[in-house]
């Protein structure tokens, strides 16, 4: 008896260690039982990573949605409205009228770019409690900054509060409902839809879509994906990423701190983060002709699977160290380092603004605080960052790291099986849905029959 009691408080002491990595496999598993083999992973066993980008930029590995199983699983997660997000349109006249208005939406000079993150930053460090050392989750810090920067964008005025709380409301949901740590919440993204349309009925978004091509509602999913989804959220990760390893290198953060105004400093800083973290895990595209590569030939349809950590774990830079100061002398053409896509096939639209908006807001922040955390930080960050802001420098941390370290480890254990649980479902409910295969179904004008108009 007192064995077995020995053996269970064991198990139980033990489970922050070897559960949560357990769990993951035990998800992968069921995942791949649902939804079949998926595809060929770039870099994998047949496939190297000396042809990832040329791959990656081959005109024929454009298609995106029709034809690839996790299809179904990102339009679910996505919805309302994933036919209209960008990453989603197949190529051809919608997609590229799409891509236009985004990027003319983010033409600003850096410079004004620079100061809406400053500005936004600041507000929102404004409204924290004036404490000497503030308890916070990064990725939670950072979703309203982002709203309203991108709410700016859009409407060309400063963002209210009710308008803020929609879209830091429908972000969280989204990429909540996307890590598996809760079901969807589609009262919350319905709501930001219809205050995006009344908007757009009464003429005062200036991104629009053109009138004879999309309707009011396609519109605003338009919006809803781009600017108040994907961005804010992607925004919102880079951050928390940023300040999780500033906060655990404190040599690294004493020479920022210390240097605040060298963007080569932090600018290194940036990249690294990046680099060890990025912010994309996988990218799949659809084969849309065939495609030779030495010894092999991919057949049409083929589903690619572009994985970007893999990648970046090869060549000159392939170690998991964090150290910024490689960048002094490596050079980015030279390393496997693709923090915002591969050009020639959909890039990031914010690649050239996003890390002037990620240095002015990092820079915001380290000039107000000191940082620290002793949570585990993982590409996937699904404790959201737990993180201390510091004012008195002379503040003992040790009680509060220790309490932090030990919730953190508990957290490992209830979000990893929260994981399991509903990430099953909702991959099972989402393959009973078939969002993306019915739409196409419904609409084949836009999908492969169109595609191959544009290839011929």
């Amino acid at each position: 008896m007192i064995g077995r009691t020995l053996a269970a408080a064991a198990v139980t002491a033990t489970a922050p260690w070897w559960l949560p990595p357990a769990v993951i496999r035990l998800r992968e598993n069921i995942f791949t039982w649902i939804n079949g083999e998926e595809g060929i992973p770039v870099p994998g066993p047949a496939i190297g990573a000396e042809h990832f980008e040329t791959l990656y930029s081959h005109p024929a590995a454009d298609g995106r949605s029709v034809g690839a199983g996790l299809s179904d699983l990102f339009w679910y997660w996505l919805a309302p409205g994933p036919q209209m997000h960008q990453e989603h349109l197949e190529p051809g006249p919608r997609y590229r009228t799409v891509a236009r208005a985004t990027r003319q939406a983010l033409a600003i000079p850096l410079a004004d770019a620079e100061r809406l993150a400053h500005e936004k930053t600041a507000k929102i460090l404004d409204e924290l409690p004036l404490e000497d050392v503030t308890a916070v989750r990064l990725r939670d810090l950072m979703m309203p900054i982002w709203a309203e920067a991108y709410y700016e964008l859009v409407f060309g005025e400063p963002c209210p509060r009710e308008a803020r709380d929609l879209i830091v409301g429908n972000a969280d949901d989204v990429i909540t409902a996307l890590k598996g740590c809760s079901l969807r919440h589609m009262d919350r993204r319905d709501a930001l839809t219809r205050y995006l349309e009344k908007r757009l009925e009464a003429g005062e978004s200036l991104v629009t879509l053109p009138a004879d091509e999309f309707s009011t509602r396609e519109t605003a999913w338009y919006l809803q994906g781009a600017f108040f989804n994907t961005a804010v959220v992607q925004m919102s990760e880079a951050m928390a990423h940023l300040l999780m390893v500033i906060a655990q290198h404190p040599d690294v953060q004493r020479d920022l701190r210390e240097n605040l105004h060298d963007d080569d400093a932090l600018d290194r800083v940036i990249d690294e983060g990046l680099r060890v973290n990025p912010l994309f895990g996988i990218a799949h595209r659809v084969t849309t002709a065939p495609i030779e590569l030495p010894g092999r030939t991919l057949p049409t349809g083929s589903v690619l699977l572009f994985n970007y950590l893999a990648f970046q774990r090869t060549g000159p830079a392939a170690d998991d160290d964090f150290r910024p100061d490689r960048w002094k002398t490596l050079k980015r053409r030279d390393a496997h380092f693709i923090p915002f896509g591969v050009t020639a096939n959909r890039a990031c639209p914010a690649r050239g603004m996003a890390p002037v908006m990620m240095r002015a807001a990092a820079r915001e922040v380290l000039r107000r605080h000191g940082l620290a955390s002793s949570a585990s930080h993982t590409r996937s960050m699904p404790n959201r960052g737990p993180c201390l802001l510091v004012r008195d420098p002379d503040a003992d941390l040790r009680p509060r790291l220790a309490r932090m370290r030990a919730r953190d480890r508990v957290d490992d254990v209830t979000i990893s099986l929260t994981q399991l649980v509903l990430g099953t479902y909702m991959v099972a409910d989402a393959r009973r849905k078939r969002l993306c295969a019915s739409y196409f179904d419904d609409h084949p004008e836009h999908g492969p029959a169109s595609r191959q108009e544009v290839n011929r």
